[in-house]
């Protein structure tokens, strides 16, 4: 009995269900919205704001490189507070 029910439930599997899974996911891919001519031309726009964003960072960062020399970017300007031991990091 086990003989006949082992090789049709593979066969079963492979012929139908495998199928099923694949062609479902496919109608679902593309039933899926696309990217409109809208949605691209705010991405563009976004794009170059974040690029504008990036260029006037980078002035304000060599603005203060250039008022105080010791700065790097990412460091506070700000006096170091006392309180802190760098001995006591974990």
């Amino acid at each position: 009995m086990e003989d006949i029910i082992v090789p049709v439930f593979v066969c079963g599997l492979l012929f139908v269900g495998m199928p099923w899974v694949i062609l479902h996911y496919v109608t679902k891919w593309k039933q899926a919205p696309k990217i409109t001519n809208e949605d691209e031309k705010l991405l563009d726009e976004l794009h170059f704001l974040a690029r504008r964003l990036e260029d006037r960072v980078a002035t304000v960062e060599r603005i203060i490189a250039a008022d105080h020399p010791g700065w790097r970017p990412g460091q506070s300007i700000a006096e170091p507070n006392p309180e802190f031991d760098p001995s006591r990091r974990n």
